[in-house]
């Protein structure tokens, strides 16, 4: 399931540079995440390091983009073999 950020966000740039798939971009007013290059981080850390850095809590799962951790592995594999 790829991951959302809600109207709380403070467009504080926390979250973007944290995201190692360049999925997080910054919109008006809050930023958004991609959900085609979100990963939730599998691949490369235990946990969605951006959830990690956000000092208000605001990025979620987005009930809009659910894929199973398998499903998220492949999404990696795929990004990673286009470089």
């Amino acid at each position: 399931m790829s991951l959302m950020i809600t109207e709380e966000c403070i467009a504080c740039d926390a979250c973007r540079d944290e995201c190692p798939n360049g999925a997080i971009e910054e919109s008006d007013p809050i930023y958004i995440i991609d959900p085609d290059v979100c990963t939730e981080c599998v691949g490369h850390y235990d946990e969605p390091a951006c959830i990690s850095v956000c000092p208000v809590e605001c990025i979620i799962p987005d009930p809009d983009n659910i894929e199973s951790v398998e499903e998220l592995k492949l999404k990696f594999e795929q990004l990673n073999s286009d470089n």
